[in-house]
Formats: C-alpha cells, sequence, structure tokens
C-alpha cells in the first residue's frame, strides 16, 4: 500500500466520502450555529438553519485557508499521506461523528478527523508519521477554545449587564432579539470558515499526495466551493438532537444571553481562524453558553451534563484515532 496511485473512478470515490464528511460535519455541527438563536425563539428552527447555512458557504470570502493547510501539511508528514491513509482517516471520523450525533452529544468534528489521520498516519508509519507541533497545538485547543469561549462570554456578559443596568427588562429583550440576528450570523460565518476549511486540506492533501497539485500544495478553488457547499447543505439537514442538547439542556437562554454567548464565540473563531489553529466549534460555542449560564449563577448551568460533553470531548482524538487505526489496519490487510 505503500506510495499507492489510484485511478480516477477511487479517487472521486474518497473524495466524495470527505465531502460526506463535511455534510455530517454540517449537520453535526448545526447546533453550534442555531442553538441559541432557536432556543431564545428569535428565529424558527427551519429558518434558523437557512440562515446558517448561507453564512457557512460564503465564509470563504473573509478568510485565508491557513486552517485547510494546517490539516494538510501540518498533523501527519505529507509524504505518509496516501488515499488509504485518507480513506480510513474518514471512516474514523464519521464514525465518531455519528456515533456522538446519535447519542446527542455535542463532540468535535474537527478532532475526530484530526483524530482519525493522526490513527491512520500512525498504522501506516509508526508515531514518525505525526508531525507533533501542529498535532500538540490542535490537542491543545480541546482545552483553549472552550476557555476562550467561557472567559469572553463571562466579560461581555458582565460588561453588558453593567451598562444595561438601568434599562427595562422589556427593552433589553426587543433589542437583543435583533442583534441575536448579527451574533449569529458572525458565529455562522466563523463556523464556515473554520470548520469547512478542515475538508479542504484532506481533499488537497490527497490530491497532492497522487502529483496532481504539483510540487507546491495549495487548495484548488473547486475544493473550497465544494467543501463549503455540502457543509452548508449538511447546516440545512439539522441536527435537531443535539440541538436540543446546546440551546435548552445545559441552561436556560433569554436573547440577552444568547447574544452574549454568540459574540464571544464569533471571536474566538475569527481569531483562530486566522491563526491558522483548527478549533473545535463545539467546544466553543459549548464553553461560551456555560459561561453565560454561570455569570447569572452557577446552579443555572447543567453541570452533569456538561461533564458527560467533556468526557465525549476527551474520548474524541483517541477514538476517532482506533477506528482508524483499525480501519487501515483491515485495508491493508485485504489488499
Amino acid at each position: 500500500m505503500d506510495g499507492v496511485s489510484l485511478g480516477l473512478p477511487v479517487l472521486v470515490a474518497i473524495i466524495a466520502i470527505a465531502l460526506a464528511f463535511d455534510f455530517i460535519n454540517g449537520l453535526h455541527d448545526a447546533a453550534n450555529s442555531i442553538a441559541t438563536v432557536v432556543s431564545t425563539r428569535v428565529l424558527p428552527p427551519r429558518l434558523a438553519v437557512f440562515w446558517a447555512a448561507g453564512f457557512n458557504f460564503v465564509a470563504f470570502l473573509f478568510f485565508g485557508l491557513h486552517v485547510a493547510r494546517t490539516i494538510g501539511t501540518g498533523i501527519v508528514q505529507p509524504s505518509v499521506i496516501d488515499p488509504w491513509v485518507v480513506f480510513s482517516a474518514l471512516v474514523g471520523a464519521i464514525g465518531w461523528n455519528i456515533l456522538t450525533w446519535w447519542l446527542g452529544l455535542p463532540s468535535s468534528s474537527s478532532h475526530a478527523l484530526i483524530g482519525g489521520l493522526a490513527g491512520a498516519g500512525t498504522a501506516k508509519a509508526g508515531f514518525s508519521a505525526i508531525v507533533l507541533d501542529g498535532f500538540l497545538k490542535t490537542s491543545a485547543a480541546i482545552v483553549l477554545s472552550p476557555l476562550a469561549g467561557f472567559i469572553l462570554a463571562l466579560v461581555i456578559i458582565c460588561m453588558a449587564t453593567w451598562l444595561l443596568r438601568n434599562s427595562l427588562p422589556f427593552a433589553v429583550d426587543k433589542r437583543f432579539r435583533k442583534l441575536q440576528l448579527l451574533s449569529a450570523s458572525l458565529y455562522s460565518l466563523g463556523h464556515g470558515g473554520n470548520d469547512a476549511q478542515k475538508t479542504m486540506g484532506i481533499i488537497a492533501v490527497l490530491l497532492f499526495s497522487q502529483g496532481l497539485l504539483g510540487s507546491e500544495f495549495y487548495v484548488p478553488l473547486w475544493v473550497v466551493l465544494a467543501s463549503q457547499l455540502a457543509m452548508g447543505l449538511g447546516t440545512l439537514a439539522g441536527g435537531w438532537r443535539i440541538v436540543h442538547t446546546m440551546g435548552s439542556r445545559i441552561t436556560d437562554l433569554k436573547p440577552f444571553q444568547g447574544f452574549c454567548a454568540e459574540t464571544a464565540g464569533a471571536i474566538s473563531l475569527f481569531t483562530a481562524t486566522w491563526l491558522g489553529v483548527p478549533v473545535s466549534t463545539t467546544h466553543t460555542i459549548t464553553g461560551a453558553i456555560v459561561g453565560v449560564g454561570s455569570a447569572r449563577r452557577t446552579s443555572a448551568v447543567h453541570w452533569g451534563l456538561a461533564s458527560h460533553i467533556v468526557w465525549a470531548w476527551i474520548f474524541t482524538i483517541p477514538a476517532s484515532a482506533g477506528i482508524s487505526y483499525g480501519a487501515y489496519a483491515l485495508l491493508r490487510a485485504m489488499i
């Protein structure tokens, strides 16, 4: 299986699987973009997913492709990548995503893909296949992205509460119903900008491994458009189990809290995307929702559920890596 070169039909099939992962990513992570705006009843669910999907798709116009480059060359050595490594990585990521979607747990599609790449790369070439710097930087985001969302949300809601201390509750609610449309748009933009680039990176490195990009790694425009479209369509399909978990089971949200959570999440995602760090949109918005809930009172957060979500985060990389390792080992035995 070393140095494998495949025919066009098999290559197209693997690209289709990558786009299917992107679709599932959008479906799985639809909750990240719309949970707060749905739970506060600012938008009905069906309209909310159309709103989010539109901003998911146009995100490539606002961000560079730094995250795609990190996924393509910064997790596993590009020389190790071949179509079967990519296929096995996608099997691990999709398998874990489907399991956590079915359980209604907001795990990270990003870290599932990273775990999948690491597991398949290790199965082929051992631990030397891992680009340690990129892998550790991305793994650190498991802790840093929810923490950033939590702290930013806490700061924003405390500042906003002080500024609006003399306002009537009805007036605040009415104002933030409109403002939440803006914050939801920004968060959806950040979601599309960071998450769709992961699929771009995996498709681009697959093409690079087959010598179809020349001597230098880059992301073709058709890959950008196809990835953004697949994510937008997945968001349209919606992941209602996770929407329910994120929007109402962690803490009760009002438009004011929803705006603060989404704004904090958007700031975190914009920063990470511009820095080229593939973070979890799920971790980020969950941390922000917990932050706004904690600002009210600590008992406003359902900490038992939050702890289950954290365990799902912790297991994502090793679980998806294990599935991918097994998938690659099985392929190697069969081919």
